[in-house]
């Protein structure tokens, strides 16, 4: 009895008993209705339980009994309260075919210790449950209130939780194995004294996302490992990718670039790595590519919603960025229906006067949004002249290839292709195609095995992540548009 208790619970324990009294044996309320139940089919089918259950139940209410038994022509319940104080507590009822078995009895009345603090455990372990889950969607809030660049709302909530948020920092994330995320989440915050936010992601079900101080403890041993590496040593069977050190309000661009390095710690031994130095495409478009932003998203960050239920310009931002960072997954991301996101793409494109369809046009909106992310200069000189301003789609065009034109920008664009120059036929193909296997593959006349294997062979030596967003293929089509606009002076 007291190894089912621990092994299995209440449900273990029920189940035992349906089958000793060779019938149903169940956990009901004062007023008869069924909390738990099982029963045993293979020899015996009680008929009407609930009726004759519901029948003793009331029974034993009205008399305050400590006990009680209700007979039918053909089966018997018995009915014991698992608190002899509290006549609102549950009560284990049995019901069993007559006659009685000897002994039924006295074990029933043994068993209502051992069940009632199971219960009793098993309702804290929901409730603790509830606090967790309370816990780790405020984390997630937070976290994505980062993400979306709001620090000040970001950091008020925070104050309800702990530890504070560090400034800088560093963006970890870690990829678990199986459904091992919890116990990774312990490690993490046993090695680093909890001072890092561990918030599990809301997309991928085996990542957990760690905002970590930038600069180790002062108090810390000389010559101690970073958390990122001790976590990757004792936890054998994680990948852990993580970023440079990045202000609290640089967030976004710290995840992707901890999202990049963790796809090429799946390649290596040691399944860690630290995102290579590389400077940001909305650092060096100068103050003409900040203006040139600004035109291309006015329409959207001054959309006025028509119905006080429709999202607001703020929304739709926070869904542009979410679905270029994560596709189809910004659905988990936002927490709306995939028919909620389509429906605000849609608005987004007519807004802004792009096809959301064409990689073009999603690079350069995916730009414009890190460009708005960006720190600006305390005093943002004018723009250079000739950029053109307005929303339409070839507008867009002609003022994105003048900021790609920049000679910072083709520095850039050459840092980022280096590792592929003269080999990039699968990387244009790939991106010529949208971004889509199937067709890339046919263009290149192989297997879409064979593309997608050449396609991870790209992102461990580009040290980015091409197949799972967030995808560097936004940046990468970017610096091939600059490349091509912009030919070397040999060539």
């Amino acid at each position: 009895m007291h190894r089912l208790a621990r092994t299995g619970g209440s449900a273990e324990l029920l189940r035992w008993l349906s089958g000793r009294a060779d019938g149903w044996a169940g956990i009901v309320g004062p007023d008869g209705a069924v909390l738990q139940a099982a029963a045993r089919t293979a020899r015996a089918v009680v008929p009407d339980v609930a009726v004759l259950v519901a029948e003793a139940a009331s029974a034993l209410t009205e008399r305050g009994a400590q006990a009680y038994s209700l007979d039918t022509g053909a089966h018997t319940a018995l009915l014991f309260p698992l608190s002899a104080d509290d006549r609102a507590a549950p009560v284990l009822a049995v019901v069993t075919p007559r006659p009685v078995a000897a002994g039924l009895a006295t074990l029933l009345a043994d068993v209502v210790l051992p069940l009632s603090v199971c219960r009793q455990a098993e309702a804290l372990e929901r409730r603790r449950r509830r606090v967790d889950l309370a816990e780790s969607r405020g984390r997630e809030a937070v976290l994505h209130l980062l993400m979306t660049g709001q620090l000040s709302i970001a950091q008020q909530v925070a104050g309800a939780l702990r530890p504070r948020l560090p400034d800088p920092v560093r963006v970890c994330v870690v990829e678990c194995s199986g459904d091992g995320r919890d116990e990774v989440a312990r490690v993490c915050a046993d090695v680093d004294g909890g001072r890092s936010w561990i918030v599990r992601c809301p997309v991928y079900a085996r990542h957990l996302i760690l905002v970590m101080p930038a600069r180790m403890p002062e108090r810390a041993e000389p010559g101690a490992a970073p958390t990122d590496e001790t976590v990757a040593a004792r936890v054998g069977d994680c990948t852990v990718g993580v970023s440079e050190p990045v202000p609290l309000a640089d967030t976004a661009t710290g995840y992707r670039q901890a999202f990049h390095a963790l796809a090429v710690a799946r390649e290596l031994p040691s399944r860690h790595a630290r995102f290579g130095v590389s400077p940001d495409p909305a650092l060096v478009v100068g103050p003409a590519g900040r203006q040139w932003a600004d035109d291309l998203l006015t329409p959207l960050l001054t959309h006025v919603p028509r119905r006080a239920q429709d999202p607001s310009a703020q929304e739709l931002a926070a869904t542009a960025a979410s679905w270029l960072a994560f596709s189809s997954h910004a659905t988990d991301h936002l927490k709306v229906h995939r028919n909620t996101l389509a429906a605000r793409l849609r608005l987004i494109g007519e807004l802004l006067g792009l096809d959301l369809h064409r990689l073009a046009d999603q690079a350069a909106l995916d730009l414009a949004l890190r460009v708005r992310a960006a720190p600006a200069p305390a005093c943002t000189p004018e723009p250079a002249p000739g950029v053109p301003t307005g929303s339409g789609a070839r507008d867009v065009a002609r003022g994105l290839d003048e900021i790609l034109c920049r000679p910072a920008v083709r520095h850039w664009a050459d840092q980022q292709l280096a590792p592929v120059l003269g080999a990039e036929e699968t990387l244009r193909t790939w991106l010529r195609c949208e971004g889509r296997l199937g067709p890339a593959a046919a263009e290149l006349g192989i297997s879409v095995p064979g593309a997608r294997k050449r396609l991870t062979r790209l992102e461990a030596v580009l040290r980015r992540s091409l197949l799972r967003p967030p995808s560097a293929r936004y940046d990468l089509w970017l610096a091939l548009r600059a490349r091509d606009l912009t030919p070397s002076k040999g060539g």
